[in-house]
């Protein structure tokens, strides 16, 4: 008796899942670009549900964002350290507030272009 085969599933058969939060779109794309860096290739959509994006959409947006003036480079540095972290800057301890308002204000501005192109809910 032979093996089953293994038949991907086309992209049409896959549901898309769209992200609930700005946040949670953030963290994917900082997981994502982590497992690039160890050489990983993504693509293919192997998995049981499919994302609105690819991970660079994400960036391009906050470097488009950056570059009209909206986000400053201290929120797309906030945004790099705490997404390497993978917890968002807690507003409660004195020495992470200030970052936690910037995290916060890049987040909100990222959102309202996620919800136009439909990557967030």
């Amino acid at each position: 008796m032979s093996a089953p085969r293994y038949i991907p599933k086309r992209s049409a058969e896959v549901p898309a899942a769209e992200f609930s939060t700005a946040e949670e779109a953030w963290f994917w794309f900082v997981r994502c670009q982590l497992v690039r860096r160890e050489g990983a290739q993504l693509g293919g959509g192997g998995g049981s549900f499919q994302r609105p994006c690819d991970p660079d959409d994400v960036y391009r947006i906050a470097m488009k964002l950056s570059r009209k003036g909206v986000i400053g480079k201290e929120h797309l540095c906030v945004l790099g350290t705490f997404g390497l972290t993978g917890r968002p800057p807690d507003a409660r301890c004195a020495n992470e507030a200030q970052a936690s308002r910037l995290w916060n204000e890049a987040l909100d501005r990222l959102s309202t272009v996620l919800r136009e192109k439909g990557i967030i809910a």
